[in-house]
């Protein structure tokens, strides 16, 4: 334990809390005395000892939580057997749904007969085998806390607090797989797929998918450990890990330096686009407009006109969806998006979680984080449907879209399983010049349970996967780049 309290004053020192030797030798004291089996009164004995001032009180709360819990691994046994029932529920229509799904599995049955009956066959529930590897056991078992407490166990093993910079997530994210029995796993599959069994090949259907989501559930771990016990004293190594980071995963304390990071990246853009645009201005002389202008100077050419073009400036409609995990994204795009006023003034927000509403006038009387604060207050919480916030974006701004206008929408599109409307964002498409969807999620995601990522893809100009600023600092770069 004596390492365990190491690790987390090493990992307040990371959080600028000040901790001297003494005061190391004092937490060291007080850990022995309230013992470590009553949580609040660690921290608060701790919280005695080693924060002093106001901040350090709260990066101490932010650490001490962060450190000490387990994180929440959610198994997916429980979402793989609610969607394969969602499967066995649907009728033949709606299985060959919009766009390429159908199309493909029409061509794949009329192409060969067999093959389209055993992967039907494949993919429909059924008996299946019970997994032999022990990695195996825990992800078909849905036992959450036991999951949770194995990777806990394979981080320590691993000494992932010796993490030192972010290219080493990918590393780490390995050698903890490797400690719960990656290869056994593995060599699993690998029988499985040999087998001519439907039951086995069932079972090795399933343990991919549940393998590649424990690999983004332990990437998401080591990222959190990262900001924890990473030595980010250097502005460029914090800059860098925080426009990388998947930002679910930062911490609020950490949100001052983010801010900060936006303003900068948005000066750089905006001074980038300005000088692009000053450019494409200037081009052939025009010389009736010289000679007016020169007829005070006696016909001598002492002033110049330039030919110049007209670059109308884009209109930009973002639809945030600002419910439950999407309220961080939400709020680091419309800070990116409003800081940008000088190369994209024409900026008109919405937020959503059932209801949608427009919220630019907030942008425009209040500083970005009042309006920010304001925007999740009046419209998060609710119960996501896309369905109504396209009829509600409709009736707002829906015949305000023209050739200039760009709409992004920033959300996971789970919509509980409600009305799609993809008729409508099939209308916004063919009336704008760009529509861009934004989805933290990964791309293995889309599609899965309630979303409704793959319809709505098929109705859009541009999907992408965006869950960091890096992510959100290229899409508005394009942007500013098709319109400069």
């Amino acid at each position: 334990m004596e390492h365990t309290l190491a690790n987390f004053i090493r990992a307040l020192r990371m959080a600028d809390v000040r901790i001297s030797t003494s005061e190391t030798l004092d937490a060291f004291r007080t850990a022995e005395i309230t013992g470590w089996r009553d949580r609040t009164a660690l921290k608060e004995a701790l919280a005695l000892t080693l924060p002093k001032t106001a901040d350090e009180k709260d990066a101490f709360d932010a650490c001490f939580e962060q450190f000490f819990r387990f994180d929440d691994f959610r198994s997916e046994a429980a979402d793989a057997d609610q969607a394969r029932q969602d499967e066995s529920d649907q009728d033949s229509s709606s299985q060959a749904g919009e766009g390429e799904g159908g199309a493909e599995g029409q061509a794949q049955g009329e192409g060969g007969g067999g093959d389209a009956e055993e992967l039907e066959e494949l993919i429909h529930p059924g008996e299946m085998s019970e997994a032999s590897s022990q990695l195996g056991q825990l992800l078909m078992g849905g036992d959450a806390s036991r999951l949770s407490m194995t990777i806990a166990n394979a981080a320590r093993d691993t000494r992932l607090e010796e993490i030192k910079v972010f290219t080493q997530k990918g590393l780490f994210t390995r050698r903890i797989m490797e400690a719960m029995g990656l290869a056994e796993l593995q060599q699993e599959l690998e029988s499985l797929g040999g087998s001519s069994e439907l039951p086995d090949r069932r079972l090795g259907i399933e343990l991919k998918r549940r393998r590649d989501g424990l690999r983004e559930q332990i990437r998401d771990h080591v990222e959190r450990q990262f900001l924890l016990h990473a030595d980010a004293r250097g502005d460029r190594l914090r800059e860098e890990m925080l426009r990388k980071v998947k930002l679910s995963n930062v911490e609020h304390r950490n949100f001052r330096h983010l801010r900060m990071l936006v303003q900068k990246m948005a000066k750089q853009l905006a001074t980038a686009h300005s000088r692009r645009r000053r450019v494409t201005k200037r081009g052939q002389l025009n010389v009736p407009k010289m000679l007016r202008r020169n007829m005070r100077h006696g016909g001598e050419m002492v002033e110049l006109a330039w030919k110049s073009t007209k670059i109308d400036r884009p209109k930009v409609y973002a639809i945030c969806d600002v419910s439950g995990s999407m309220t961080t994204y939400a709020r680091f795009m419309l800070m990116l998006l409003y800081s940008l006023e000088e190369v994209l003034p024409n900026v008109r927000a919405f937020a959503f979680s059932s209801d949608l509403g427009e919220v630019t006038n907030l942008f425009r009387r209040e500083d970005i984080d009042d309006a920010i604060a304001l925007t999740l207050k009046d419209f998060g919480g609710g119960s996501t449907d896309y369905g109504q916030a396209f009829e509600d974006f409709e009736r707002l701004a829906g015949r305000d879209l023209d050739h200039r206008s760009t709409l992004i929408i920033l959300g996971d599109a789970r919509n509980n399983y409600g009305q799609a409307q993809t008729e409508l964002l099939r209308g916004f498409r063919d009336r704008s010049k760009r529509v861009i969807w934004l989805n933290p999620e990964p791309e293995r995601a889309w599609g899965s349970g309630d979303s409704e990522m793959r319809r709505y893809q098929a109705h859009v100009h541009q999907a992408n996967v965006c869950n960091s600023l890096l992510h959100l600092e290229r899409v508005i770069s394009g942007l500013l780049r098709a319109v400069s």
